[in-house]
């Protein structure tokens, strides 16, 4: 690439994050204390995040500047590229316009890095040693490693147990750029050993791991903790994906009727969607916004709007968000980054209030999706985000039907180089899918705390 080339993609790269916090029609309900139950201030976070994470948390702030260092790090690997599908189109025999942003161009292969960087730069101004996390399929991990390299901090990781089985080759990139790995529910925390004294076979949840990751935090000095998902900072930091993909919408002379992305905790579907969200919600534009998420874990579409911890073992504050219940243990579906009780607050308030759509796809159907869109366009994509091209195909589908054009976007948040088992298993026909009970749904639900209104 030319100099010339090189300052245009440069100058794409957003400059401000986007908070829709000022633009939402009602306030998000307070974070709760765990132990009194009363709104948490600055002070009660201070252990776990450094101040300017703790102030981006609660901020009205509309645009807040990406500092430069994290910004000249971004410049690996972004502006990221959106791509029309034609191919897979022709294949559908579809009227629709299908698009999507690809975020598996960065160094970790997913949209993580985004937060991931910013996170550590904050901790580092702070004089923070060391970082915490947990993650699922392995993404986070691998992103807030990367980015422990970058900015010299130290990052522990502690993994889903049945992702760490599943995914070693994410281990070892975690390895390679310098963090510790651990198996989760482990031996290194009080919660981990407790889980294990109960059920010592137990595969782990990211509940169970963000248990483990914030009590590591909370007893160390020189440490923080780090989440990959759900928090308000964190689907600020993801915002570049959305503002990057306005313009280059505009560039394609088209708008999407319809914008789409896999949700865990919310962070790639928040990244892709708030921005074009902010013209729902002060324009009155009629894009439609779909979250999908796994039968197996349907946290949007089963789950009660409520307050519940965001850990299993209760340390982490109360946030009001759609919920499976905190003790809920996921099976053992491939998309592990999604395999989550909970789901951010903001997003939940945007279901609730019937802003965006929320729907749940069975794993079969989601990896018949990602095979063919892999024969159309040429990328192999994680679990999680096959889940969108799902959702995606189904519209496209849906449009071929009424004969109508549509215009549909969606995040393609990550490549799957590392799932490549979970297609082994799809291919030998080891895969089910999975419906969660409702009747287990419902015991989860039995354990929510109890809260004043």
């Amino acid at each position: 690439m030319d100099e010339t080339k090189v300052l245009l993609a440069e100058q794409e790269i957003p400059t401000h994050w986007y908070n829709i916090a000022p633009d939402l029609p009602v306030a998000p309900p307070p974070v709760l204390h765990p132990g009194t139950g009363q709104p948490i201030g600055p002070a009660d976070l201070a252990p776990l995040f450094p101040l300017e994470l703790i102030k981006q948390e609660v901020s009205q702030e509309r645009f807040i500047e990406i500092p430069e260092p994290v910004r000249d790090i971004y410049r690996l690997y972004r502006p990221t590229p959106l791509y029309r599908a034609r191919r897979l189109e022709k294949a559908l025999d579809t009227p629709a316009h299908v698009y999507y942003k690809y975020e598996g161009v960065s160094p970790v292969g997913s949209h993580k890095a985004n937060t991931a960087l910013a996170q550590a730069y904050y901790n580092k101004q702070e004089g923070t040693r060391r970082l915490s996390t947990e993650t699922g399929a392995g993404q986070w991990g691998s992103a807030l490693a990367f980015a422990g390299a970058m900015f010299g901090l130290e990052v522990t990781v502690y993994m889903v147990k049945v992702s760490y089985q599943q995914k070693p080759y994410r281990r070892s990139m975690m390895q390679t750029y310098g963090a510790e790995v651990i198996a989760s529910p482990s031996e290194r925390t009080h919660a981990g050993r407790t889980v294990l004294e109960e059920h010592p076979d137990s595969p782990g949840s990211l509940g169970i791991a963000i248990s483990e990751a914030v009590e590591d935090a909370a007893t160390h000095d020189d440490t923080h903790y780090s989440l990959g998902s759900v928090l308000n900072h964190v689907l600020l930091h993801q915002t570049v994906i959305g503002q990057e993909a306005l313009r280059q919408m505009e560039k394609a002379g088209e708008e999407p009727d319809v914008v789409i992305g896999c949700v865990g905790g919310g962070s790639n579907f928040a990244g892709l969607s708030f921005p074009f969200l902010r013209a729902k919600l002060t324009q009155g534009k009629k894009t439609r916004v779909v979250a999908v998420e796994p039968t197996a874990c349907p946290t949007l579409t089963q789950g009660e709007y409520t307050y519940d911890f965001g850990d299993t073992v209760g340390l982490t504050p109360l946030v009001k968000m759609y919920t499976l219940g905190h003790t809920f243990v996921p099976p053992n579906i491939h998309a592990g980054g999604l395999r989550y009780h909970g789901d951010s607050p903001i997003v939940s308030l945007l279901v609730h209030e019937k802003i965006i759509e929320a729907v749940a796809v069975p794993q079969l159907k989601v990896f018949d999706a990602a095979v063919q869109f892999a024969r159309s366009e040429g990328i192999i994509p994680a679990p999680e985000s096959a889940h969108a091209i799902r959702t995606a195909i189904d519209e496209a589908l849906a449009a071929r039907e009424a004969g109508e054009r549509r215009v549909i976007l969606f995040n393609l948040s990550g490549h799957g180089h590392f799932d490549m088992a979970a297609y082994d298993q799809y291919f030998a026909g080891k895969l089910e899918d999975y419906e969660y009970p409702r009747e287990l749904v419902q015991e989860a639900l039995a354990h929510l705390p109890k809260v004043g209104a």
